[in-house]
C-alpha cells in the first residue's frame, strides 16, 4: 500500500504489511540510489583522470583535497590511521551529491529531494561511522583501554573518575544522534524554506499582483537554492567528514596514559 505525503517533513511511504521494518520512504530510497550511482560514477571519472607526469586540473584538485585530508588525519588522529581517508572522502562526496539533488525543480522531479532530509539516512550513516570508530578504539587501546576511556578525565583519582563514567557512556551514546540530527536538521530546514518561498509566488501581493508575486517568488527561490543547496550543502558535507575524523581522534583517548611495553 502506498501512503501519500500528507505534511511537511513526512515522506510518501510503501507499506508491505509486515510491520514497521517493512515501511519504506520511497522518495528517499530513489534519491539515495541516484546519489549512490552519481557518487560511484564521479569516483570512476576521477580515477580515469589520474595519471603520472603532469597532472590534469581534476587530478590537481583531487590531490590537493587528498593532501589536506591526510594532514588533518595525521594531526588529529595518527600517522597510522590513513585508512580513514577513503571512508571520509566517500562520505563527503556522497553527502554532497545527496544534498545537491535538491537543486532539481520539485515540479519537474517530485520524487527527488535532498536525500539527507530523511533522518533514517543520516542516522544510518552516523551509526556506521560510530561503529567503525568503536572498532578502531578497541583495536588501538585493547578492551581494557577501551573500557578505561569511559572513566576519563584520567588525571583524577579512580574513585572520582568512576563518578564520570555514566556521563562518558551517555556522551558516547548520543554521538550518532547528534551527528545525524545536525545534518538532517540543516538539510530539512533548507527544504522547508524552499517550500515556503515557492508558496510565496502564489500570493497576490497588493503592490505587485499575482504576476509580480510569481516573479519575486521565483527570483527568491533561485537565490535561496543557490545559497542553501550548493553552499550549505557543501558545508554540511564537510562538517560531517570533519566530525568523523575528530571522532576517530577521540577514540584514542587514554593511549598516552597506558603503560608502554
Amino acid at each position: 500500500m502506498i501512503h501519500a505525503q500528507e505534511a511537511v517533513g513526512s515522506h510518501p511511504t510503501i507499506d508491505l504489511g509486515c510491520g514497521l521494518l517493512c515501511r519504506f520512504n520511497y522518495d528517499s530510497l530513489i534519491s539515495s540510489v541516484i546519489a549512490i550511482a552519481v557518487t560511484i560514477a564521479i569516483a570512476f571519472w576521477i580515477r580515469s583522470k589520474l595519471q603520472s607526469g603532469e597532472p590534469s586540473k581534476v587530478q590537481a584538485v583531487f590531490e590537493w583535497g587528498y593532501d589536506q585530508l591526510r594532514s588533518l588525519i595525521r594531526t588529529n588522529v595518527s600517522d597510522d590511521a590513513l585508512f580513514i581517508i577513503p571512508l571520509a572522502m566517500t562520505l563527503f562526496l556522497y553527502i554532497l551529491i545527496a544534498n545537491w539533488i535538491e537543486i532539481f525543480p520539485l515540479a519537474l522531479f517530485p520524487v527527488l529531494h535532498g536525500a539527507n532530509a530523511d533522518l533514517n539516512q543520516t542516522l544510518a550513516m552516523a551509526l556506521i561511522v560510530i561503529g567503525v570508530v568503536q572498532w578502531y578504539s578497541v583495536k588501538v587501546l585493547g578492551w581494557k583501554g577501551f573500557l578505561r576511556r569511559f572513566t576519563k578525565p584520567f588525571e583524577l583519582p579512580l574513585p572520582a573518575r568512576i563518578v564520570f563514567t555514566p556521563l562518558n557512556i551517555l556522551e558516547e551514546l548520543v554521538k550518532p544522534v547528534t551527528l545525524s540530527l545536525r545534518l538532517f536538521g540543516n538539510i530539512f530546514a533548507g527544504g522547508v524554506m524552499i517550500g515556503l518561498i515557492a508558496g510565496f509566488g502564489t500570493l497576490a501581493l497588493p503592490a505587485v499582483g499575482t504576476v509580480g508575486g510569481t516573479i519575486i517568488g521565483t527570483a527568491l527561490l533561485i537565490v535561496w537554492k543557490a545559497f542553501d543547496v550548493i553552499f550549505i550543502g557543501f558545508i554540511q558535507a564537510f562538517i560531517f567528514m570533519l566530525l568523523t575524523v575528530i571522532y576517530f581522534g577521540m577514540a584514542r583517548e587514554g593511549l598516552e596514559h597506558q603503560p608502554h611495553h
